[in-house]
């Protein structure tokens, strides 16, 4: 009795999923606003949207995750939780903040959702907001995916004080490099006057045993 009620919930499911499960509107107007490729991904567990037998599609889910997805389909009104096998975290989050009912109308105008979610969320911290990445066709739940010069600002702004300690850290180690170069210079300097002063001295000695040397002969004769 238990496989029979598991196999009608799985049915009702899979065909409730691919009624209401992905809406192509939005995914077709984000590609209109960006030169990038966009695919489900942006708001489904796959990238090739909820239909299918990859993980994260209709035909790969167990009985558990079936149930799960028939109670995430019955999130009409905004603010109740939502973990949807098929949805990843950002599409998650649009049907709490809107309720399936507040995205279905917005099917007809995709283009207003970004105001209607808010630019406050931020699921992966990445300093660009949910509704930013939506428009710019990147994605919500990827920290390294982003518009290249937002992500570099919040970097920046991140880790400053990392960079600072790092310039101060290489300024340092050039100066006691340069530093170092001297002394090698100046100790190498010292050992060649120290030679060419023993060497002057040999001279002077060698010059003086010759002027005494002559002397004598002299003496002599």
């Amino acid at each position: 009795m238990r496989r029979m009620v598991l196999a009608a919930m799985w049915v009702t499911a899979a065909l409730g999923a691919s009624r209401a499960g992905a809406y192509p509107e939005f995914q077709a107007w984000v590609d209109g606003q960006t030169p990038r490729n966009v695919n489900c991904a942006l708001c489904h567990a796959h990238g090739d949207g909820p239909d299918g037998v990859k993980p994260g599609q209709i035909g790969s889910l167990s009985p558990e995750q079936l149930a799960a997805l028939n109670e995430a389909r019955q999130a009409f009104e905004p603010g109740q939780q939502v973990d949807s096998p098929i949805l990843n975290e950002f599409g998650d989050r649009m049907v709490e903040k809107l309720g399936r009912t507040g995205i279905i109308q917005l099917r007809q105008r995709p283009g207003d959702l970004p105001q209607a979610y808010g630019f406050e969320s931020d699921l992966d911290g990445d300093g660009i907001p949910d509704a930013r990445e939506y428009i710019d066709g990147t994605l919500a739940t990827n920290a390294h995916h982003g518009d290249p010069w937002l992500l570099l600002r919040h970097n920046l702004k991140a880790n400053w004080w990392h960079l600072v300690l790092i310039a101060i850290a290489t300024l340092l180690g050039l100066y006691g490099i340069n530093n170092l170069l001297a002394w090698f210079e100046q100790a190498i300097g010292g050992d060649e006057e120290a030679a060419e002063g023993e060497a002057g001295i040999m001279k002077f000695e060698i010059r003086n045993s010759k002027l005494e040397t002559n002397s004598n002969s002299t003496i002599l004769k």
